[in-house]
């Protein structure tokens, strides 16, 4: 039973080795292939000894090998895609001749019935009486038909006069002039039916020979444009506008291909200037075709379409052209200036088509996009990289911009600003960046891609500002940021922030003015860019990230000058709590004055404040706003760090009355300079203030009572006061010196636990 089963498996579908051998698709098929298959007899043979289990494994065979054979079809198509459609074109054509000549034969049949039916009523007429009066009527009809015939005659050999000397004006009233006759002879019936025919087969033919003569003097190169036009509207007049319209569209064709091949000829390089004639050639012939097309056929849907595809089809070709010759070079060269003038000139020659209905630009869009964000990624790596190599050597001292190059040469230039050199170089290259992307931007509508490119490369030049601190090491990954001079001194330092402020919030903005939008009050908006862009939240937006930019080159020069307070060079820390929690291991009267780290502290602000007053002129905010962040950061640290407040508040040895007044002291006194200063924030007080009372409630939680030790606030804010004019160099003890501020009577306390 097994055997059996096994052998009609095997009859059913050759044998399972075949189902799962790697036979080729065309060997599985060619028992389907010979003229004698027979399906039904196929099938019985094969499943008439099939078990269930047999059917389902055939069932899955045929399925397997349906989707191999659809697969198979697929590849095939694909492989002779171009010829298929070429032939269902060809196919298309020879149908509809096909559909012409039954037309004819079916004409032609009927008219041999009629006049066979002609014949045989003719020869049943045989009354005698009819007989005479049927010949006197052929007499007198005899003689009508043989002037026309004679007419007929004469027409015939003048037409063909007419055609064979090319008049054709004369040839088309001729031919006019046969049909009216025609129309007028059948409906008077002065001709017999074979003349008729004859004549009206006479015009027809000579019809068709004249539109013949028409197309063949469109197709030469030779005919001119009125000429031209005039031949169109005759072919279009003989009734075969469809024919004439794709005529005059392939004669512009070929003759644009040909004066293309001559430009190309006579052009040695293909630069800006090859770029102009090309595009004026294009753009000129697809206007003169869109005039002429007009002319010739109207406003006919049916034609307004044929021309579109056509004048897309020209704008491509001139693209790809365009991109090829002059574009790809340019892009790959960075050459950003020569890519813009070449689209721009594009764009304006395209968009003289659009009042004759022709959209061309997203043609050139699409074609011309990639090729200009290359050109854009190019000079934006330039840059970057010009100005890493600018960084590296760079003495970070400030100078005024000096005349002579491109940039400076603009209204953009700020002659009174003081800048690097490689800040400079930077502004300049911007500039030149953003004078040649304006056009781009307008004409390809990138859509804020040259601005985010400039954001992009500010982020760069920020970098290395910031690489260029003492110590820094950000983006110590990227080796292009680690070759950057550094900035020794605190001037040099600070002019580091003075660069990044005069870009960010002047220059590179100023330079953009010719790319972003003016504001919704100006009274034309700028072409190809639509009111809703006008003053848009994302400029707004643009700006904000130029301004995060200079924030992060501030918190880093605040964080290192702040880290050069609390550590020393061996990176041991030297603002601890230890300062204060050994003052009360002395049995001596300290003498009272802020700590050494605060006392460095100030004489930094000062000395950051006076050089920022020279550098900041006009934006004072900026430096008191650079202070503030700086003091903060100090104080922030003392706040944030667990350790400090662990050994005060728990440590082994915690905080005693001497070292709390100490620390009040020194909070004190950053509070009146960072206030006489106009650097102390809102947010600088309340954290000065926080602190103070968790040192307070540090003591209180030892069994001490502040309130017995401390003096009063007066006495606090008399020793900062007198502390301050000592290390500006302005203290005088006149008057009030000679009172002893740092000896603090304790019948002076005062409650501090409400702080």
């Amino acid at each position: 039973m097994e055997a059996r089963a096994r052998g009609s498996m095997s009859s059913s579908i050759g044998n399972s080795a075949e189902l799962e051998s790697n036979l080729t698709l065309g060997d599985r098929l060619k028992v389907f292939k010979v003229s004698t298959f027979d399906p039904e007899a196929y099938v019985t043979s094969k499943c008439q000894h099939m078990n269930e289990k047999e059917t389902r494994h055939l069932t899955s065979y045929l399925v397997e090998l349906k989707k191999a054979s659809a697969e198979e079809m697929r590849k095939s198509v694909y492989a002779n895609y171009a010829a298929f459609i070429r032939t269902s074109k060809e196919i298309s054509a020879l149908e509809g001749q096909l559909l012409s000549m039954r037309n004819l034969l079916s004409a032609q049949a009927a008219l041999v019935h009629g006049l066979a039916d002609g014949v045989h009523i003719s020869s049943l007429c045989a009354d005698d009486a009819d007989d005479l009066r049927d010949e006197d009527l052929y007499d007198m009809d005899n003689k009508q038909l043989s002037k026309i015939e004679i007419w007929v005659v004469e027409f015939f050999d003048r037409l063909e006069v007419l055609l064979a000397e090319k008049r054709v004006e004369e040839s088309m009233a001729a031919l006019e002039e046969g049909r009216r006759v025609a129309i007028e002879a059948q409906e008077k019936r002065t001709l017999s039916h074979s003349t008729l025919l004859s004549l009206n087969n006479e015009i027809k033919e000579k019809r068709q020979e004249l539109a013949d003569q028409l197309a063949e003097a469109i197709g030469q190169p030779s005919t001119r444009a009125g000429e031209l036009r005039s031949a169109v509207l005759s072919l279009k007049k003989l009734g075969d506008g469809s024919r004439a319209h794709t005529l005059l569209l392939r004669s512009y064709e070929r003759r644009l291909q040909a004066n293309i091949q001559s430009l190309r000829a006579s052009n040695t390089s293909y630069g800006v200037a090859f770029a102009a004639a090309l595009s004026q050639l294009v753009f000129s012939t697809i206007a003169q075709a869109a005039s002429d097309s007009q002319a010739v056929v109207g406003e006919d849907p049916a034609y307004s379409s044929e021309l579109v595809t056509w004048a897309v089809k020209q704008a491509e070709s001139f693209a790809l052209l365009l991109k090829r010759h002059t574009l790809a070079s340019s892009a790959a060269a960075g050459s950003l200036r020569v890519t813009a003038e070449c689209i721009q000139l594009c764009a304006s020659h395209c968009s003289s088509l659009e009042s004759r209905g022709l959209a061309l630009s997203p043609v050139l869009l699409k074609h011309f996009r990639p090729g200009v964000e290359q050109a854009l990624t190019g000079n934006l790596k330039r840059i970057e990289q010009s100005s890493a190599a600018l960084a590296a050597s760079d003495d970070w001292s400030l100078s005024y911009t000096p005349t002579g190059s491109r940039a400076s040469s603009t209204t953009l230039v700020a002659p009174h600003l003081k800048l690097s050199i490689s800040a400079q170089r930077f502004n300049s290259m911007v500039q030149e960046f953003l004078e040649d992307a304006g056009p781009l931007d307008e004409a390809l509508q990138l859509d804020g891609v040259a601005l985010d490119g400039v954001l992009q490369v500010f982020n760069s030049y920020v970098d290395l500002l910031i690489n260029a601190l003492p110590g820094s090491a950000e983006n110590e990954e990227n080796p292009v940021h680690r070759i950057v001079k550094v900035a020794e001194t605190e001037s040099q330092q600070t002019a580091l922030l003075v660069n990044a402020l005069l870009l960010a919030d002047e220059l590179i903005p100023r330079s953009a003015s010719r790319i972003l939008p003016q504001g919704t009050n100006q009274s034309t908006p700028r072409r190809g860019v639509s009111s809703d862009r006008q003053n848009r939240p994302e400029q707004r937006e643009w700006k904000r990230k130029l301004q995060r930019s200079v924030d992060r080159l501030r918190d880093s020069f605040c964080r290192q000058h702040a880290l050069e307070l609390i550590f020393t060079e061996e990176g041991e820390v030297r603002l601890s709590s230890e300062i204060y929690i050994l003052m009360d291991e002395t049995t001596e009267e300290p003498e009272w004055f802020p700590s050494p780290i605060f006392q460095e502290l100030f004489a930094k602000l000062t000395r950051i404040a006076t050089i920022a007053s020279d550098m900041f002129v006009g934006r004072e905010r900026f430096a008191t706003i650079l202070l503030m962040r700086l003091t903060e950061t100090v104080i922030l640290w003392i706040s944030d760090d667990q350790s400090f407040w662990e050994e005060m508040e728990t440590g082994d040895k915690p905080l005693g009355p001497l070292g709390l007044q100490q620390f009040y002291l020194d909070m004190e006194f950053v509070m009146i300079f960072a206030s006489q200063g106009r650097y102390l924030s809102r947010n600088l007080h309340q954290v000065i203030k926080n602190i103070i009372a968790r040192a307070i409630e540090a003591v209180s939680a030892t069994g001490l009572d502040p309130n017995t030790t401390l003096p009063e606030e007066e006495w606090f804010a008399e020793v900062a006061q007198i502390a301050i004019k000592m290390l500006s160099g302005k203290a005088s003890f006149g008057g009030h010196g000679d009172r002893d501020v740092t000896s603090p009577s304790a019948s002076s306390a005062k409650s501090y636990t409400s702080n």
